[in-house]
């Protein structure tokens, strides 16, 4: 018998990048099956057209670069940033939209940085930035959920509203935000933040029909989706718990605070955890191992970090939601946070 000496590290893992994007995808089904059913076909038709283009953009950047296609498309991480990037377009946007996103998610936030393991920021996100400032108006129509809207969109609607603008009996995608009661539906942080500012309590804000017994209808179940399948990531160990931790907690925290302090003029935490990204953002996006810290201490600061910025965001800021400007804010910090939280040398 040989006996074979190696050095170190001695423990190894079989999960290839490859398989880790794939489990990651995955792990999204619950969330993105709850999007659907309550915002209808565009939800899948986003996510599919999102993904072609970001394995075409992938393609075509690797002949560009003069590397080999397969392996890079086969690494799953293009496929992946399409998705989240797909999760995160509302269902009818217009299908450039979503190819400008995607195109500029890989080749400029991925790309421009030397590819998979080099961005610095978060490509998804980066993208999806850059469509909100660019495009407010098509970024943020989103649908009514299924049980408040006028009428239902069908498979053949929503593709027809998604290339075209328009159903096929000529309704356009803003006629279809309106609900059963003839009102144009916002997002429930959209509804919460407008209502705050014309001088509402909250308590009369949470009679609009689009919030339900926890958070907005649809909202509050597409948050618990994705909060299982990060619970699965974290079973599997794909990600670690101190980012989702930190975010979370720290979005509990303060959200709690202001709220004990006045309750007539700020959201309750359990609309700040189940609301709009909220989830998602925890275990889906701040935990790119690439633009994330990278020392314990410091994941958990960079969470916290993202907490509060989501918040302060969604109080004062100029948008509803701030988890994709938390988390590319907190990933300019990333080399400080790293910096001040290196673990001591062992014997020093």
């Amino acid at each position: 018998m040989a006996f074979n000496i190696a050095s170190s590290p001695h423990t190894h893992s079989r999960r290839s990048t490859s398989d880790i994007m794939r489990t990651v995808i995955l792990c999204t089904a619950l969330g993105v099956a709850a999007q659907w059913y309550f915002f209808g076909w565009g939800v899948l038709i986003q996510i599919l057209l999102a993904s072609s283009t970001a394995l075409i953009s992938e393609a075509a950047v690797m002949k560009l670069r003069k590397r080999p296609v397969l392996p890079y498309l086969r690494d799953n991480s293009a496929l992946l940033t399409g998705v989240l990037l797909g999760i995160a377009i509302p269902p009818l946007a217009p299908w450039w939209i979503t190819v400008i996103g995607v195109v500029f998610a890989i080749v400029i936030a991925k790309h421009l940085y030397g590819g998979l393991g080099q961005n610095l920021f978060n490509p998804a996100m980066v993208a999806y930035v850059v469509l909100l400032i660019s495009f407010p108006v098509q970024m943020t129509t989103w649908l009514p959920p299924s049980s408040l809207a006028a009428s239902p969109v069908s498979l053949i609607d929503s593709l027809y509203a998604v290339f075209t603008g328009f159903t096929q009996d000529g309704y356009s995608v803003h006629q279809l935000k309106t609900s059963f009661d003839g009102v144009t539906m916002a997002t429930p942080l959209d509804t919460l933040k407008t209502s705050l500012t014309t001088g509402h309590t909250t308590t009369e804000i949470l009679a609009n029909p689009v919030f339900s017994v926890i958070a907005g209808i649809g909202w509050e179940w597409v948050n618990i989706g994705f909060l299982l399948g990060g619970l699965v990531m974290l079973k599997m160990r794909i990600i670690q718990w101190h980012i989702p931790a930190g975010m979370l907690g720290s979005l509990f925290v303060i959200s709690t605070v202001a709220f004990m302090i006045h309750p007539d003029a700020t959201a309750s935490p359990l609309i700040h955890l189940f609301s709009g990204a909220t989830m998602l953002g925890a275990f889906f996006i701040a935990t790119d191992p690439v633009s994330a810290s990278t020392t314990v201490k410091g994941r958990l600061i960079f969470g916290a970090l993202i907490g509060l910025l989501v918040y302060l965001i969604r109080t004062w800021g100029g948008f509803p939601d701030g988890v994709a400007f938390g988390v590319l804010l907190a990933n300019m910090c990333v080399p400080l946070i790293d910096y001040y939280t290196r673990p001591r040398t062992y014997g020093h």
